[in-house]
């Protein structure tokens, strides 16, 4: 893929999955998720991570957090929403549901799914 324009790459991963709910293994895996953002933005790209949205909007709708039964109202479907705006996808690794669904949801659209941000446009080998 080739292009002038910037794009907006979601980065899809582990969040919630294998922390047994422990806020400090989430807060270590949302740390791991942004890692990707530099190389991404560095690329010319506009980097973008679904909980740096869902966890204010959560909040705002009287949500204590990602454990919290509100959650399923907000997590993944926020994730949905931003990729009717996202041009791409990187999945780093790790078992997870949600980040498994944004690249489902990214191949049907046919948008692109990159494993390694070395694949992005742009971005240094």
């Amino acid at each position: 893929m080739t292009t002038n324009k910037p794009l907006l790459i979601l980065i899809a991963g582990p969040y919630r999955s294998g922390t047994g709910d422990d806020p400090e293994r989430m807060a270590a895996n949302l740390r791991k998720l942004e890692e990707a953002a530099w190389p991404i933005f560095q690329a010319g790209h506009v980097p973008m991570i679904g909980e740096w949205v869902a966890l204010p909007v959560l909040h705002g709708a009287g949500g204590t957090g990602p454990t919290d039964p509100v959650a399923e109202q907000v997590m993944y479907p926020t994730a949905q929403r931003l990729l009717q705006h996202c041009d791409a996808v990187l999945r780093l690794p790790g078992n997870s549901t949600g980040a498994d669904q944004d690249v489902a949801i990214a191949r049907e659209r046919g948008l692109p799914v990159w494993f390694r941000i070395e694949d992005v446009p742009g971005a240094a080998a």
